[in-house]
């Protein structure tokens, strides 16, 4: 009898520190994704086809406008090959029929954004921007922006809409360039920052993450992150066609077809591709 209980004893013992340590790892799982937030969905994708770009492109910005691909350009400390400007971007030949062209010894030219009968073009350091007239790319004037840095410059069809590498965005009124507003971008618990080059489509904002392979959907109504497409095969594939090539950076939606044309900094391809939107 007295082995017996001895038996049940250790038994009943061995039972609790299973409980204990199941109920251990069950909070820690708990706490991990209370502290992380929910799984941001992940976006699929499929490519349609490729592009020649210029790998002396440093590229900061890429939208689609009057069915013309449009590339802006910075000037990096260093690659005396890469310029300040804008243009439309050739997809037979990957080069830029230049519009507007900036000091590279004076600013870093960043994104651009078309509105009304006008494009801005942002700096990166000089809190300034450029505006130009968008039929035949004069100058029309300068801007200034609060923000410490200019990234990446958007629209949804009401306000000019600008990343500065931080987790906010801040939207200005087109016709005064002052501040409405700005959000804060967050996986629901924690902020996202670097946010990049950036791109409206059907009421959700993508943006580039700098040094990251990862594109990300927002909902700018709560500055919530939706969704998450993960291109590393494709910036993979870009070092082993051009090892000098450097981080992505790059989304321009065409409404006409419904794809999405990306590309990076000093890469020698521009992908179409399709996903959900």
């Amino acid at each position: 009898m007295e082995e017996q209980s001895n038996l049940m004893k250790k038994t009943f013992t061995l039972t609790i520190l299973l409980a204990l340590l199941l109920g251990s790892c069950k909070n820690t799982d708990e706490q991990k994704e209370e502290e992380s937030g929910p799984a941001i969905p992940l976006i699929n994708y499929a490519v349609k086809r490729t592009y020649l770009h210029d790998t002396t492109s440093f590229t900061e910005g890429l939208l689609f406008h009057d069915s013309l691909l449009y590339e802006s350009t910075g000037a990096q400390p260093g690659l005396e090959s890469t310029r300040s400007l804008f243009g439309v971007l050739s997809l037979k030949t990957g080069r830029i029929d230049v519009k507007a062209e900036i000091d590279r010894k004076k600013y870093f030219g960043e994104g651009i954004v078309f509105f009304g009968n006008k494009v801005y073009q942002l700096t990166y350091t000089t809190q300034k921007g450029f505006i130009y007239d968008a039929k035949t790319f004069r100058p029309l004037g300068e801007f200034s922006f609060p923000n410490k840095e200019g990234w990446g410059f958007t629209t949804d069809s009401t306000y000019l809409i600008m990343s500065d590498g931080t987790s906010q965005l801040t939207y200005f009124y087109p016709d005064s360039l002052t501040v409405k507003q700005t959000i804060a971008v967050s996986d629901t618990r924690n902020p996202i920052d670097k946010l990049n080059e950036l791109e409206f489509i059907n009421g959700f904002l993508y943006a580039n993450i700098y040094t990251t392979s990862d594109i990300v959907k927002i909902d700018p109504a709560s500055g919530n992150i939706v969704g998450r497409l993960d291109l590393s095969s494709l910036v993979n594939e870009v070092h082993q066609m051009y090892p000098a090539s450097l981080e992505m950076n790059g989304i321009a939606y065409n409404p006409a077809t419904g794809s999405i044309f990306v590309t990076g900094k000093m890469w020698p391809v521009v992908y179409e591709i399709t996903f959900p939107l």
